[in-house]
């Protein structure tokens, strides 16, 4: 392994704990003591981290990375809506030295979170259809071959053999019911 290798590694690991750094942390306008502070910071972090990747995805020309990392994606974001709603306690609490004003914009900064993890692309193609309840649009280009000369009393005629079946079924139920009905008299 060369220096350059270790020199990278390490910046890495830093970058990688970088938020357990209260100093730093402090440089960056979050109180070593203000939870609110390092939770959002941290999901801000991650937010951008998580934008990379969805952006990664939707360029890779391999289709089974680019479901891995939409996967991944899709995975990071319901831990960061998780950890949103913990944000969202701690926006609440009341902080020494803060505000009311300065604890209302923590919860507008909450609010905003939210939105931009919610439109990170994932990719799945969400449809606000509530007729079909979130399933797949119907399709209204289907055309069908039915004209109307067809659609006269005999295209629905039953042939000998559907009228034979239809018998069938009948007394195959009928008998079927007997059948319950007689094995169990509390039957209705």
């Amino acid at each position: 392994m060369t220096v350059i290798n270790i020199i990278f590694r390490v910046e890495e690991i830093c970058k990688k704990y970088d938020k357990y750094d209260v100093d730093k942390q402090r440089e960056l306008g979050a109180s070593g003591d203000d939870a609110f502070s390092r939770l959002f910071n941290s999901i801000d972090t991650d937010i951008e981290s998580v934008v990379h990747k969805a952006e990664l995805a939707s360029t890779e020309t391999n289709r089974a990375a680019a479901v891995a990392l939409n996967a991944e994606v899709r995975r990071t974001k319901a831990r960061l809506a998780e950890d949103v709603v913990k944000l969202q306690k701690l926006a609440v609490k009341k902080v020494k030295g803060l505000t009311k004003e300065e604890r209302e914009s923590r919860c507008d900064l909450v609010i905003a979170l939210a939105d931009r993890i919610q439109v990170i692309p994932d990719g799945h193609e969400r449809q606000a259809n509530s007729e079909w309840g979130g399933a797949s649009a119907p399709n209204k280009n289907i055309k069908f071959d039915i004209s109307e000369e067809d659609m006269d009393d005999g295209f629905f005629q039953q042939t000998e053999e559907s009228s034979q079946f239809r018998q069938e079924y009948e007394m195959r139920r009928k008998k079927q019911a007997s059948k319950i009905h007689r094995s169990n008299p509390f039957f209705f």
